[in-house]
């Protein structure tokens, strides 16, 4: 019998992910049923949400469950099919979790093109990730021509795409991030103004430096640390997108330091799920593509290589070891 090999949650973490916290098995391959159609996995998209599905708390998803496959994207081909809009070949995208094989009946799984586009951007620059950046800037921060749009965790597969959006509208796109090399690669090869590197010392100093003119929006992907030093360079009426706070993921949530300045500056802070604005991804997928296909979009991948060492690059993704996306190629 034909067997699937999948990384299912053997036990919840308690504080930093850990590899016991998954197990890997071996088993069987299901019969298809009438509108069903099987997936080779090719690719699996990692990303920072996953940690708060671990946990059993009130959360805006379902915890995910334990002893089954891990939740996340995937990226593959239809190997096998009984569904008639579906045919052995097409290339798809969906959230057939951490397996070699996934069964869909066809809902939230989508064809894509890979003749200009590769299949694993799909999971990035052109998939969840890009929505993800072209929503919270978009459609809450707004930005106009000439405003400063600062984001954090600037070289990640979200913050990367943030900042290119931003130039794009004619903005001032200032990014912070982890590292010299990273920093480097926001200004260089991505365009961005201004890079800030935490790791370096005072951000707030080397913001105002950076944003000398203030801030009018932020895209926020880490929290802690680095909004306290983000909200006094804040200017009068600026908009922020609150899309993660991976900065306490991993413990006790961190609070804001001082959230006066959210009525000193007039503030909006505004938190959002992307999977709530489906509405919008249709408009964002399609200026996402004709931007990475012309090259005005440019991206990096983190690529670990066979399902086994999905855990391992998890936590690492955690722990800010990841340039750019990061994704597993299944063997």
């Amino acid at each position: 019998m034909a067997t699937n090999r999948r990384i299912v949650l053997a036990s919840r973490p308690s504080g930093w992910v850990t590899a016991e916290n998954f197990r890997l098995e071996t088993v069987p391959l299901p019969p298809l049923a009438d509108g069903e159609l099987r997936v080779r996995n090719r690719w699996l998209s990692l990303d920072p949400y996953m940690r708060g599905r671990m946990n059993e708390g009130r959360s805006y998803a379902a915890a995910q469950p334990l002893d089954e496959t891990m939740v996340g994207g995937t990226a593959g081909e239809v190997v096998e099919s009984r569904h008639p809009k579906f045919a052995v070949g097409d290339q798809v995208v969906g959230y057939l979790g951490w397996q070699e094989y996934g069964v869909s009946d066809g809902s939230q799984l989508i064809k894509v093109d890979t003749r200009q586009i590769p299949l694993s951007a799909y999971l990035g620059a052109v998939g969840m990730p890009g929505v993800t950046a072209w929503v919270g800037l978009n459609r809450i921060i707004e930005p106009k021509a000439g405003e400063t749009v600062v984001v954090s965790a600037a070289s990640g597969a979200v913050g990367s795409v943030v900042g290119q959006l931003a130039k794009l509208s004619s903005c001032r796109a200032v990014g912070i991030a982890g590292g010299e090399q990273k920093c480097r690669y926001v200004v260089d090869e991505l365009g961005f103004d201004a890079c800030v590197d935490y790791k370096r010392g005072d951000v707030g100093q080397a913001l105002k430096a950076a944003a000398p003119d203030g801030v009018d929006g932020y895209f926020e992907n880490v929290g802690g640390e680095i909004m306290d030093a983000v909200l006094p360079r804040m200017n009068a009426f600026g908009r922020i997108a609150l899309c993660g706070l991976i900065a306490g993921y991993n413990g006790e949530p961190i609070p804001i330091r001082n959230p006066t300045w959210f009525l000193v500056s007039r503030l909006k802070l505004q938190g959002f799920i992307v999977s709530e604005q489906m509405h919008l991804w249709p408009q964002a997928l399609k200026e996402l593509g004709g931007h990475v296909a012309a090259g005005r979009i440019r991206y990096r991948e983190t690529i670990a290589h066979g399902l086994a060492n999905a855990p391992a690059a998890f936590i690492g993704l955690l722990k800010g070891l990841n340039f750019g996306k990061q994704l597993v190629e299944l063997d």
